[in-house]
């Protein structure tokens, strides 16, 4: 009896983390990016962001977009989503 309590236990708990999101993906934007070997650089857009007068603090992948958390121009704190292959800006939910 304890031995299929422990074997149904192991898959549910196997199916719930199936299903979960990607661990550390906000939902606040995607990208269909393809394969990260087409993607531009993190420094890419880091530089063309600097160029634009940004104080970039840390770019990362969320939902298959660059995440990037800034100052911008305008010396507002950003939190702004990037196309990995076009740098594009991502509008976000809400925006």
């Amino acid at each position: 009896m304890l031995r299929k309590f422990t074997s149904a236990a192991v898959a549910s708990a196997a199916l719930a983390v199936a299903l979960m999101p990607a661990a550390g993906a906000t939902g606040l934007a995607t990208c269909d990016s393809g394969s990260p070997d087409g993607w531009q650089s993190k420094e890419t857009l880091t530089e063309a962001l600097k160029e634009k007068g940004w104080q970039v603090r840390n770019v990362k992948v969320d939902g298959g977009c660059y995440e990037v958390y800034a100052i911008d121009d305008a010396g507002e704190r950003v939190e702004a989503y990037f196309h990995p292959v076009t740098l594009e800006r991502v509008p976000t939910k809400g925006e």
